[in-house]
């Protein structure tokens, strides 16, 4: 292409799916633009854990070893900006970022992740992702045999209940009000000496971001060394949806097996649409995501 702003693809979201995707789209020579803002979800999170190879490495060690290696394939750029603006043409998509623009594109993958909301406890924001936890596969074993609260209700109280109680036996479940379980569950959780609170926790006492106790609303405390929850989220970047990309019941970005969106030349990958987080699946997607979006190009060039 002669004007250096355009690209066969643009991948906007630089983190685990985004520069997989660029790997795989780099190896099959196509020009790629990685736009990315530097604010990964997991931050805070001082290790990553399940994901052969790198078990118990920094997150941020793992995404600038991983950039590093991207960077060796030269029709790759990087663009460390946030994508304001993108307009889908007759041919292609415009993309406008914070710094500079605009950019275009024959196809898009958005790999933006997810923006997670705290909820309105003292001291959660602060702990989250060091102690309050969101997947035993990724965290569990590090905190095995603790001290151990779970923070949901209902159908997902009980599915944690059963995956954690395997790595600790000592387990209290927060309801956050009525307890949302019919008279076998609770007869089942009783019967494992799990005891259900459905006192609200007013406070979360830490010592940087470590929890060392909750306060319910009654003034009582209950020491935890750790504490499982799954807060609500939104799409982090609010484009695709903007763009016509329809979402799932649960908010994740509607993908086919493809990696397709519901808008052509429109791809996702990573946490955007899979409720599973975890580094080894956002690798995964983005490796898939870039494959075919590959195989949609050459299939349209031959």
């Amino acid at each position: 292409m002669a004007d250096k702003k355009e690209y066969d693809v643009i991948i906007i979201g630089g983190s685990y799916a985004g520069l997989s995707a660029a790997m795989s789209l780099g190896r099959s020579l196509r020009k790629v633009l990685v736009v990315d803002s530097g604010r990964p979800c997991n931050a805070p999170t001082p290790h990553s854990h399940n994901f052969l190879t790198q078990d118990g490495e920094r997150p941020a060690a793992i995404s600038q070893k991983a950039k590093e290696q991207v960077a060796n394939y030269p029709t790759v750029q990087f663009r460390n900006a946030k994508v304001t603006d993108v307009l889908k043409l007759d041919q292609g998509f415009r993309v406008q970022t914070d710094d500079d623009g605009p950019f275009f594109a024959k196809k898009l993958i958005f790999s933006t992740g997810l923006r997670d909301l705290m909820p309105d406890i003292p001291g959660f924001a602060e702990c989250w992702g060091i102690s309050i936890l969101h997947c035993p596969y990724c965290h569990g074993y590090e905190v095995r045999g603790q001290r151990t609260g779970i923070l949901a209700n209902g159908d997902m109280g009980y599915h944690l209940l059963q995956l954690i109680r395997n790595l600790s036996k000592d387990l209290i479940l927060f309801t956050q009000g009525k307890a949302e379980l019919d008279a076998e569950r609770l007869q089942k959780i009783q019967g494992h000496h799990i005891q259900v609170m459905e006192t609200k926790i007013k406070q979360i006492d830490h010592k940087e971001g470590r929890i060392q106790q909750v306060v319910l609303e009654n003034g009582e405390a209950i020491p935890l060394d750790a504490l499982y929850a799954r807060p609500a989220f939104v799409q982090h970047s609010p484009i695709p949806e903007k763009l016509g990309c329809s979402l799932t019941e649960q908010g994740l970005l509607q993908v086919d097996f493809f990696h397709r969106t519901t808008v052509p030349g429109i791809y996702a990958c990573g946490d955007n649409v899979n409720m599973a987080r975890s580094v080894a699946l956002a690798v995964s997607s983005g490796s898939m995501a870039g494959a075919f979006v590959n195989h949609d190009m050459a299939a349209a060039e031959f």
